[in-house]
């Protein structure tokens, strides 16, 4: 039995865990032919690893539902279609694991931990790479502020004003219907107006890391710009795409730590889109619009 490696053993646990306690037991009972009693969810969850063949067995179970495998790739920062079939999440979710994806991840899990203890420190090296840079930091922001939502059942990470500059700046556009524009200045309030986002509004916001939805530069001045698109959701219902500049800077003082000196976000929700394919949402800023922020 070539049973799981040690990365899909780590995510299928992840999934697993999201599941009801009933779901979970009935499962070890399917896996095992009911030979093996268990006494508690964590015994089962074992015992379904230990007993699962290949991890594509284990996501083919009936019992492990499609949302269950949506929420993990969106918790992981890997966007998909909200309509996505299961066997498409499953293919998603095994190339995420596989060996070489291990390693970029072990890579971004390890850069991740560092950031969140240490205010977003993405050190650059030598030569220096804005993208990298980008692509690093919205892997790090956007699972640090999804688990601010609570209704995704895992531990909210350590969120606050520290991640941010003191006179950090946030505009909110809003075109659900009718269009709204909020504007919020220092750290404390642009923390808590985008903590609230994941926690009171239960919004899960899936970052579109691939070349179209992802672009950064560096200004001379040692300002760098994030732009983002990603897609809205909220538990199962797919409410939209959204559209996120940041600007860093680093703190001399903390370590050389990149903090947030200003977020831009556009959100607009399904009425405003008419019939836009809204599956990996591409970026409307180019080049030349984006300079204009440096300024």
């Amino acid at each position: 039995m070539p049973g799981l490696s040690g990365t899909e053993r780590a995510g299928c646990t992840k999934i697993l865990k999201s599941m009801s306690k009933g779901d979970i037991l009935s499962l070890s009972d399917t896996v095992t032919n009911k030979m093996i009693v268990v006494e508690d969810e964590s015994e089962a969850i074992e015992t379904i690893l230990s007993f699962s063949k290949n991890a594509e067995e284990l996501l083919k179970r009936r019992k492990v539902y499609r949302e269950a495998i949506f929420k993990y790739l969106a918790k992981e920062g890997v966007a998909m279609p909200p309509n996505s079939e299961k066997h498409q999440l499953m293919k998603r979710t095994l190339e995420h694991w596989s060996p070489g994806k291990g390693k970029a991840d072990e890579r971004c899990s390890r850069e991740t931990e560092r950031t969140a203890s240490d205010s977003t420190n993405l050190k650059a090296g030598e030569s220096f790479d804005p993208l990298v840079l980008g692509h690093e930091f919205c892997q790090w922001f956007f699972q640090l502020l999804n688990s601010q939502n609570l209704s995704l059942g895992q531990q909210p990470q350590e969120w606050g004003p520290q991640h941010f500059w003191p006179d950090a700046k946030l505009r909110l556009l809003s075109s659900t219907g009718s269009e709204q524009m909020a504007e919020f200045l220092g750290a404390e309030l642009v923390s808590l107006r985008l903590q609230s986002l994941a926690r009171e509004e239960r919004l899960l916001l899936s970052p579109n890391l691939e070349p179209l939805g992802l672009r950064a530069l560096a200004s001379p001045h040692g300002l760098v710009l994030v732009a983002v698109a990603g897609t809205i959701h909220r538990d199962a219902a797919c409410l939209g795409i959204f559209e996120q500049i940041f600007g860093l800077i680093r703190s001399p003082l903390e370590k050389n730590s990149w903090k947030i000196k200003f977020v831009n976000l556009k959100i607009k929700g399904r009425e405003a889109l008419g019939e836009a394919e809204i599956a990996a949402p591409a970026l409307t800023y180019n080049s030349t619009e984006l300079q204009l922020f440096c300024r």
